[in-house]
């Protein structure tokens, strides 16, 4: 199994940015679609961001949108996550996922069907 890898989490201040990198164990990496999810503590996981590797359609969780953009590049098979303008409540160990197969054509099928995660890496956010 091609294993996911995060970094770029850290200690930043309210108002702060931060970007986050999700690369894949190999470059023969193939998956359809790549999400950014979130879980702080005594929370559910949560929904955060995803993105189609062809075409780079992206779709977000409303408590992020303007806030944080995904992208990716299709050569290193990396996904990113900026996140400006953090707030105390985004803080969370952030974890990248890979979606197999379609659909991601709406809501819920942008935030379902993943099945291969990373360790997860950890953003605090201080008032």
């Amino acid at each position: 199994q091609v294993q996911l890898v995060e970094s770029g989490g850290g200690l930043v201040q309210a108002g702060g940015s931060l970007r986050l990198s999700c690369a894949a164990s190999r470059r023969t990496f193939n998956s359809y679609a790549m999400g950014w999810f979130r879980q702080a503590p005594g929370k559910e996981r949560e929904f955060v961001a995803a993105i189609r590797w062809i075409g780079g359609i992206t779709y977000y969780a409303d408590s992020v949108k303007g806030r944080f953009t995904i992208s990716r590049e299709n050569a290193k098979s990396t996904v990113y996550l900026q996140m400006n303008n953090l707030r105390p409540e985004d803080t969370a160990v952030y974890y990248c996922a890979a979606k197999d197969s379609p659909p991601f054509t709406s809501a819920s099928s942008y935030y379902t069907g993943y099945k291969n995660w990373g360790q997860g890496t950890q953003v605090t956010v201080s008032s």
